[in-house]
C-alpha cells in the first residue's frame, strides 16, 4: 500500500501504455524495432542461415558490395576468403549482444544488490562497499580490461567478468544514492512504523522506485560495454578466432581500407548504429519511467518535447 504513494510508479504502467509512450516518440521507436530486428537475426540467423558464415569461396574473395549477381548472401560482399559478410555480421551479432548482455546483466544483478546494502544498511558492510567501488573506479575500466586480459587468456568468459566487474562502481554508487533519497520518504516512514521489517521495507517500498533508474543505467551500460567489447578485439586481446565479434571484424578489414573498404565499414556501422539506438532508447526509458516528465509521452503531451 505504501508503495501506491507515488503516484504513477513505473511499475504500475501496463505494456499497451509503455507501447503509446513509444509510439510518441519516433526515434525511439525505430531505435527499439532496429534493435529488435538485431536480436531476431542474431537468434534465429544460424538457424535460416546455417553455416553460411564460415563457407569459403576463393572466387569471391574481396567481392563488392550491392552485386546481386553473387546472391543475396553476398549483397554486403565477401571477406579476403569469399565469406559472405552478411553471414559474418549477423554470425557475430551473436557474439557481441552476448558478451554485452552477460557483462551488463552480472554488473546490473552485482552491482545493484550491492548499491542497495550500502544505502540502506549502516556500519561497516556499507562502508567496505564503498571503499570497494572507490578502489575499482580509481583504475581506467578498458585500461584494467587490457591488463587482466593479457595476463591471462582472452577468453569469453574472461572478458565478460573483467568487463562486469569494472563497472560495479557505476551500478552501487547509482543504486546508493537513489535508496538514500528514497529511504527518508514519508512511505518508508510509514511501513516501517506499520511494523514491517528491514528487508520487507527495502524490497517492497524502496527497490521497486530504484529500478527504472538501474534499468536506465544498464541500457546506456550496454553501448558502453559493447564499444569496450569491439575495442579489446580490436587491440587483439578479446574474442578470438574461430568466434568473431563486430570489433574483430573492424581489426581484421582494417588493413584493406584502400582496396576492400566494406570487410571494417560495415562492422563498423552495425557498432554506431547499435550503440545509437541503445542511447535513443534509454532517453526514452528516462522520460517514461520519471512520473514528473512522463506526461510529454501521454496523448495530451506534446510529442516534441521527449528527449
Amino acid at each position: 500500500m505504501a508503495s501506491a504513494s507515488l503516484p504513477g510508479a513505473a511499475g504500475g504502467l501496463g505494456a499497451r501504455r509503455w507501447l503509446a509512450m513509444l509510439a510518441r516518440d519516433p526515434l525511439a521507436c525505430l531505435a527499439a524495432l532496429f534493435l529488435l530486428l538485431l536480436v531476431l537475426a542474431a537468434l534465429l540467423g544460424p538457424a535460416l542461415i546455417p553455416e553460411s558464415a564460415g563457407r569459403m569461396n576463393l572466387r569471391l574473395r574481396n567481392a563488392p558490395p550491392f552485386e546481386l549477381a553473387n546472391g543475396w548472401l553476398y549483397i554486403l560482399g565477401a571477406d579476403t576468403l569469399g565469406r559472405s559478410m552478411l553471414a559474418r555480421l549477423i554470425e557475430a551479432s551473436r557474439s557481441t549482444l552476448m558478451v554485452a548482455s552477460s557483462a551488463v546483466a552480472l554488473s546490473f544483478l552485482i552491482g545493484g544488490t550491492l548499491g542497495v546494502l550500502a544505502g540502506y544498511a549502516r556500519g561497516w558492510g556499507a562502508t567496505l562497499i564503498l571503499r570497494m567501488a572507490d578502489v575499482l573506479m580509481s583504475f581506467p575500466s578498458l585500461l584494467l580490461a587490457v591488463v587482466v586480459l593479457y595476463t591471462f587468456s582472452p577468453s569469453i568468459k574472461n572478458i565478460v567478468l573483467v568487463l562486469a566487474i569494472t563497472r560495479l562502481p557505476v551500478y552501487i554508487r547509482t543504486a546508493r544514492a537513489e535508496i538514500l533519497e528514497l529511504r527518508e520518504r514519508m512511505f518508508v516512514s510509514a511501513a516501517r512504523v506499520m511494523g514491517a521489517g528491514p528487508i520487507r521495507t527495502a524490497l517492497r517500498h524502496v527497490v521497486p522506485f530504484v529500478l527504472p533508474t538501474l534499468l536506465t543505467l544498464a541500457a546506456v551500460d550496454f553501448a558502453y560495454v559493447m564499444l569496450a567489447e569491439s575495442a579489446l578485439s580490436f587491440l587483439g586481446i578479446g574474442i578470438q578466432p574461430p568466434d568473431v565479434t563486430w570489433g574483430l571484424m573492424v581489426a581484421q578489414g582494417r588493413g584493406y581500407l584502400a582496396s576492400a573498404w566494406w570487410l571494417a565499414f560495415f562492422p563498423g556501422l552495425f557498432i554506431m548504429l547499435t550503440t545509437l539506438s541503445l542511447n535513443l532508447l534509454a532517453s526514452w526509458l528516462r522520460v517514461a519511467a520519471d512520473p514528473q516528465q512522463r506526461w510529454r509521452l501521454e496523448p495530451g503531451g506534446k510529442a516534441g518535447d521527449a528527449p
